[in-house]
């Protein structure tokens, strides 16, 4: 009997590749990723996107446009899905959910994977934890879909815990994207860069795009 279906948010980042990774143990993904109307397809995150969907091979797999509009303060709002533990990044959450619903109707999907992480900042995580709640409450009213969850396995996780969960799970980090130049080698001095090396640090593994490279 074929596992059901469940839809995933990836837009090629660490959170992504490990919430795939958990969301293939017991679905068949179907891969949604949403990107600017300007997005360049030739971008390191674009490419790590696409690596992903080629490592995890998806029931089917949905690129889409949307515009959103820069928040106030929203230093990441270039990339919505690279989702921030607050209120904007929650708003920013909201329309992606949105067409996450749509496809889960079309293919009947058990569940939708949010790759959102907020740690464990109490305030954060009250709020976060609420919001998953009234999604749920609001599928099972207007789909009549009661087996229907939206799921956000790292919420309650630190970065180098999902590095470390991802060594467990095999996920593609080689695959994946953090630094905000998209255009090049890692600049390993922006706040992505430097997230990103404190958390392989502490979770004492190896970076894979680090990885001395065959000559």
């Amino acid at each position: 009997m074929a596992k059901e279906t469940a839809i995933v948010l990836n837009n090629g980042s660490i959170d992504s590749a490990v919430t795939s990774a958990l969301a293939a143990q017991k679905f068949r993904p179907v891969f949604l990723n949403v990107e600017a109307p300007s997005a360049n397809p030739l971008t390191r995150r674009k490419m790590a996107y696409t690596d992903q969907s080629a490592h995890f091979r998806p029931f089917r797999e949905h690129t889409l446009t949307l515009a959103l509009p820069a928040l106030p303060n929203d230093i990441t709002s270039t990339d919505p899905r690279a989702i921030e533990p607050s209120t904007q990044g929650l708003q920013r959450l909201t329309p992606l959910i949105g067409l996450a619903v749509h496809l889960a109707s079309a293919y009947s999907s058990a569940a939708i994977y949010v790759g959102l992480r907020v740690g464990t900042r109490v305030d954060d995580l009250a709020r976060a934890t609420e919001y998953f709640q009234i999604w749920d409450e609001m599928l099972q009213m207007t789909l009549g879909r009661p087996d229907l969850r939206v799921v956000a396995p790292l919420l309650e996780l630190e970065l180098w815990q999902v590095v470390d969960l991802g060594f467990q799970t095999n996920a593609p980090l080689d695959h994946t994207w953090s630094c905000v130049d998209e255009h090049g080698d890692p600049c390993n001095a922006c706040r992505g860069c430097r997230s990103r090396d404190a958390a392989f640090m502490q979770a004492a593994k190896p970076d894979p795009l680090k990885a001395p490279r065959n000559v």
